[in-house]
């Protein structure tokens, strides 16, 4: 063999070294764990290049080399199909893992508790707060999300979004958020409408949500809920009034303060079941499906009155002298819990 040969050959074998080593190194570099060590939200904007992530990943200390980024998504550019959006990575992902993750789609779910018992304008502070959500809703919430939802009034609203904890990715959009609260209770209503038990005293689902809503504030305990429902069904088949807390703390709005006074049981108001006869006008608040479940299957009984145990609980009366004694019960119970 020739000099001249000789050196060809050794050159080659040199750079297949360097190649070998380049190679191995970019393999290294892909199963090599992202340098982050605690959870991390990273959002990658529409359009971005493979030169542009690689220098945002450097920035923000989630790899260590843009330079070997670059060259292990040339030689596989199945890795380079990025998609837009926000992804949550996690400690010890490989730089590959974090690619597959970015080409997936698979977004990090944000979630948000929307509570039953609670009204429209505590639902729309939640909101407000919840972080990744597009903000659309006007400076009237109420006007803008009635228009979006196809309603007629905004009095349509409250009570009609169904409580759960909801998942969304970033930049959702709130009106989106609350669509899908919506027609998931719309739905729910309709379901449970269609096999309620006969001859209740509604004239409609919106008196069946507004029910259920008041049942929602009165007991927290499942088992109790058919007993309130049937209290108040009773009193409407005998034309007697609701006389229920919440929903003159609901007409009161911001002038309740925390206390329900005797003058407040007398002041004038259409959700003041003391003074109107029948329902109230619309929900008090966003009943869970217990509540909407036992508006439609209320207890037999000849209950017509309720009032706190002291315990959680409620102690259930057919009549006003046994309600009397049970309301006794309860101060004395009461005065014994405070020590007095």
């Amino acid at each position: 063999m020739s000099k001249k040969r000789k050196i060809i050959a050794g050159a080659i074998v040199v750079l297949a070294l360097i190649i070998a080593m380049c190679y191995w190194q970019i393999r290294q570099f892909a199963a090599s764990p992202l340098m982050i060590d605690q959870e991390t939200l990273f959002t990658l904007p529409a359009g971005t290049g493979r030169v542009s992530l690689g220098a945002q990943l450097e920035d923000k200390r989630i790899v260590s080399n843009s330079l070997w980024f670059g060259v292990l998504l040339k030689l596989e550019p199945e890795l380079a199909k990025f998609k837009a959006g926000t992804y949550r990575l996690k400690p010890g992902m490989s730089v590959r893992q974090m690619l597959l993750l970015l080409a997936s789609g698979k977004e990090a779910q944000f979630p948000l508790r929307l509570v039953e018992g609670l009204r429209l304008q505590e639902w729309l502070a939640e909101v407000r707060r919840a972080p990744y959500i597009k903000h659309t809703l006007a400076d009237d919430p109420l006007t803008t999300l009635t228009t979006a939802l196809g309603l007629d009034n905004s009095e349509a609203l409250e009570g009609w979004f169904y409580p759960d904890t909801w998942l969304y990715t970033a930049n959702t959009t709130d009106i989106a958020l609350l669509t899908r609260a919506h027609q998931r209770m719309v739905a729910l209503v309709d379901e449970i409408w269609s096999h309620k038990v006969d001859g209740l005293p509604y004239k409609s689902k919106a008196d069946l949500v507004t029910m259920a809503s008041i049942i929602e504030k009165e007991t927290a305990v499942n088992e109790e809920r058919n007993k309130v429902a049937s209290v108040f069904i009773n009193r409407l088949r005998l034309g007697m009034r609701l006389q229920t807390d919440p929903t003159v703390i609901y007409g009161m709005g911001e002038k309740y303060n925390g206390t329900l006074t005797r003058k407040d049981l007398e002041m004038p108001s259409e959700y003041n079941t003391y003074i109107i006869n029948g329902l109230p006008p619309g929900p008090i608040a966003m009943p869970g499906k217990a509540s909407l479940e036992a508006a439609a299957h209320p207890l037999k009984s000849d209950y017509l009155y309720f009032v706190a145990d002291g315990k959680g609980g409620h102690t259930f009366t057919t009549n006003l002298a046994s309600h009397n004694r049970a309301v006794q019960a309860y101060r004395l119970a009461l005065k014994e819990k405070n020590g007095q």
